[in-house]
């Protein structure tokens, strides 16, 4: 029999975020078991059948990426710093990413501690609502 999982684990497993594999669950797209509890468990094989076996390649993966790597590509735009505009706490980071201006406001100890000057390369990252500058 195949070994059960909690969502977390089978969400981790398949790559995904726990509310996209809990609405996979409501949808019908995955198949999970209750406990007496009233809890979802999934499958391994289940997880697999979904990711095409994927899944079951992740598991024997060894290493998992780490640093800049494990950011998304398409959050992760390179650029120079074109701009720097000190403001008490706060600096204003102006990015030039092909040809467009990214504007993004960090801590002045961030900019320091990156070593954040004009023709720097970085990388902004985009997440939801905010923009975050790694050297590059």
């Amino acid at each position: 029999m195949s070994e059960l999982l909690k969502p977390l684990e089978a969400a981790q497993l398949a790559g995904v975020s726990y509310p996209t594999l809990k609405q996979w669950i409501y949808k019908g797209k995955i198949r999970s078991t209750k406990t007496v509890g009233g809890h979802h468990r999934i499958a391994r094989s289940e997880i697999e059948r979904v990711t095409g076996g994927a899944a079951k390649a992740k598991r024997s993966s060894a290493s998992k990426p780490v640093g800049l790597d494990s950011i998304s590509g398409r959050n992760k735009l390179p650029g120079i710093v074109t701009e720097l505009r000190y403001e008490g706490l706060l600096v204003q980071v102006t990015i030039d990413v092909n040809g467009h201006e990214i504007a993004s406001i960090i801590t002045s100890d961030a900019a320091r501690a990156l070593g954040l000057k004009e023709g720097v390369r970085v990388y902004a990252l985009v997440k939801a609502t905010e923009v975050m500058v790694i050297r590059g």
